[in-house]
């Protein structure tokens, strides 16, 4: 959430902004002036009422410690205090309006960040590794995992439909060995401390990363509870530190967790469908950071490349993208995506999106900091990444590694949790 103060003072900035992202200023904002004032002048005229009161009460206790009649001055009290309750109602729901037109605001991009409206205007940073060189036609992930026995689709949907998937054998036990190498990875060497949260969290914590209001039917929502899955660790671990104020040398503060993942991906029909690039259920590492705002750029930077060791790790080529304005999520300033290379499906896709959400979040969530001898508490900035998917990078995998007699090769940095250098086909079910 943008600061009140910074959107007015600031109106014409922020409507240029929602423009560069792609959104219509008049929708997003309202009208914008005209509920803040409405809200001053409530506020106002609630206030100025409550001093009319608080002053006829003390003419009244006055009156009454005289031994005169206080009773004409306790009726017209009484009509003050049904106003000025009538006041301040009408003034919490002006402060929820407007509370509600700022929820909708996204952040502000940083200057750093191309303006553009869709993914083709992008802007490549790097490359790392070469696609693999194959003296056959490699094979997509979902015909290798078919044939290799490890990728069960049809008995996914038996289970729960379209978009989940069941996994066997090795095909089990990449998923495994990924989650623990990842955290390994990223605690023994990157520094990260491991943080297993729950795996559903209340409204609070969905507003406080900004999926709700306005993604709630990106969710799924357990009925009769105010409990929501989560859609990826970022919510429960950002929300960690919710309405609490971080001492300075705690910072930075850098969390990995493994969750389970839920999406409805409402919108998406018809897209991916095969394979399981896009699910209801998968399992993620998360990478998240809280950091002092003059630390965070630098900091975000670590993120990314902490995120791009593991597919260097795993040998797997990708590319990272510098996300432009119209390709952003609406709570970051500045976004990377890293993209695998697939070479079943002759292209590139995001396994990986390292986001700086500066104060964006926390003003939402109420995270602070005391800087060192301070009394004065500010807002912290907040950053997290995909550390990686891991069903991308296990798909991944299959497709770089595949064989020209159908086996997949498993990379060297897994092996020591596979307990095996290759998957081939056998017979499960």
């Amino acid at each position: 959430m943008l600061d009140l103060a910074f959107v007015r003072e600031n109106l014409p900035a922020v409507e240029e902004m929602l423009r560069r992202r792609g959104l219509d200023p008049g929708q997003v904002l309202g009208d914008f002036r005209a509920i803040d004032e409405r809200r001053r002048n409530l506020i106002t005229q609630a206030e100025t009422m409550k001093a009319q009161r608080n002053r006829a009460s003390e003419e009244i206790a006055r009156l009454k410690k005289s031994g005169q009649d206080a009773t004409a001055l306790i009726e017209q009290n009484k009509a003050l205090r049904e106003q000025g309750e009538a006041l301040e109602r009408q003034a919490q729901e002006s402060e929820q309006e407007l509370r509600s037109v700022l929820a909708g605001i996204p952040n502000m991009p940083h200057a750093s960040v191309p303006v553009g409206k869709s993914p083709e205007e992008n802007v490549e940073v790097r490359r790392w590794g070469s696609p693999p060189q194959f003296n056959f036609n490699p094979k997509p992930h979902w015909e290798l995992g078919e044939q290799l026995g490890v990728l069960d689709q049809e008995r996914a949907v038996k289970l729960s439909g379209a978009r989940f998937a069941v996994y066997w054998d090795l095909g089990a036990k990449l998923e495994r060995a990924l989650a623990n190498f990842m955290l390994d990875l990223h605690t023994r060497e990157h520094g990260y401390t491991e943080v297993l949260p729950p795996y559903m969290v209340n409204s609070d914590s969905m507003y406080g990363t900004g999926q709700l209001p306005k993604f709630a039917q990106d969710l799924f929502k357990c009925e009769q509870h105010d409990l929501w899955l989560v859609p990826t660790a970022e919510v429960p671990v950002t929300n960690l530190y919710r309405d609490e104020v971080i001492e300075a040398g705690r910072l930075p503060i850098s969390l990995t967790a493994y969750t389970p993942c839920f999406r409805s991906e409402a919108g998406s029909y018809g897209k991916d469908v095969r394979g399981i690039i896009r699910q209801h259920q998968f399992q993620k590492v998360e990478l998240v950071k809280f950091t002092r705002p003059q630390e965070s750029y630098e900091q975000h930077e670590q993120l990314t490349r902490d995120a791009e060791r593991v597919l260097q790790k795993l040998g797997l080529p990708y590319r990272v993208m510098l996300l432009c304005t119209g390709d952003m999520g609406a709570a970051s300033a500045k976004t990377y995506d890293l993209e695998v290379w697939l070479p079943g499906q002759q292209l590139y896709r995001e396994i990986s999106s390292c986001s700086n959400f500066e104060a964006y979040q926390a003003r939402r969530a109420n995270i602070r900091w005391r800087p060192e001898g301070g009394k004065k508490t500010e807002f912290v900035h907040t950053l997290n990444g995909s550390g990686l998917a891991i069903g991308r990078t296990w798909l991944a995998i299959l497709e770089n590694y595949q064989q020209a007699d159908g086996s997949v090769i498993i990379p060297e940095a897994l092996r020591p949790y596979m307990c095996t250098d290759r998957i081939t086909a056998k017979k499960i079910g």
